[in-house]
């Protein structure tokens, strides 16, 4: 399988936080282009990874076409930043 974002999904080792999914499907068709994002914060930062792997399913999807065999695993992770010393928090 290919990343779907040209990141390694599984770069960010023990995450604060962390979702997923694997999706199986014998055929998927769209109505229409699906729009998606994922947006990860924290403070003081955070270091954070999101995309997908796909089989059989390309990264921009055709409305009316029909995919079959599919197979997408998606994953959404993050990791806080510690304080730097010089914040006033800590």
């Amino acid at each position: 399988m290919a990343a779907g974002k040209d990141e390694n999904l599984d770069r960010i080792e023990r995450p604060d936080i962390e979702i997923g999914a694997v999706v199986k499907a014998k055929r998927l068709r769209f109505n229409k282009k699906p729009k998606t994002e994922v947006d990860i914060e924290g403070e003081p930062g955070v270091d954070r990874v999101s995309g997908s792997e796909r089989e059989n399913l390309p990264e921009t999807v055709e409305p009316g076409v029909t995919y079959r065999d599919v197979r997408v695993r998606w994953r959404a992770a993050g990791k806080l930043r510690p304080p730097s010393r010089g914040d006033d928090d800590g």
